[in-house]
């Protein structure tokens, strides 16, 4: 969905300043955990920055945008991924969030179009 109506990850997360400026401002305001709730895009960007947190961390550390004790405050992030896509098209998961929405909007439309069809 996301991808193809061109909604998908924010195009600054994709570079590393983006991502550096987004572990900044997750640092300053002390925030430690994070519910990820998307598709692919979002879910990639999110494992991401997981696997860069502490090169993030020690970068800001070196160029002065967070001191070195917020550094060891925030030393863990912890993500939590939900797959909230109406493709329901991930492995191993029964219904993504979202799919149910979508599939009854698509019946709701198509009563609508059989209704004035007839």
């Amino acid at each position: 969905g996301g991808t193809v109506i061109g909604s998908a990850r924010c195009q600054d997360f994709r570079a590393r300043e983006g991502r550096l400026r987004a572990a900044r401002n997750l640092v300053k305001r002390g925030i430690t955990n994070l519910c990820v709730i998307g598709g692919d895009g979002s879910l990639t960007g999110a494992d991401t920055f997981r696997a860069e947190w502490g090169g993030l961390l020690a970068d800001l550390v070196k160029t002065g945008g967070i001191t070195a004790e917020e550094a060891q405050r925030s030393s863990h992030l912890n993500i939590v991924g939900m797959v909230g896509s109406i493709d329901n098209d991930f492995c191993g998961t029964d219904m993504t969030i979202g799919t149910d929405s979508a599939l009854h909007r698509i019946i709701e439309i198509v009563d609508a179009i059989t209704t004035t069809a007839q």
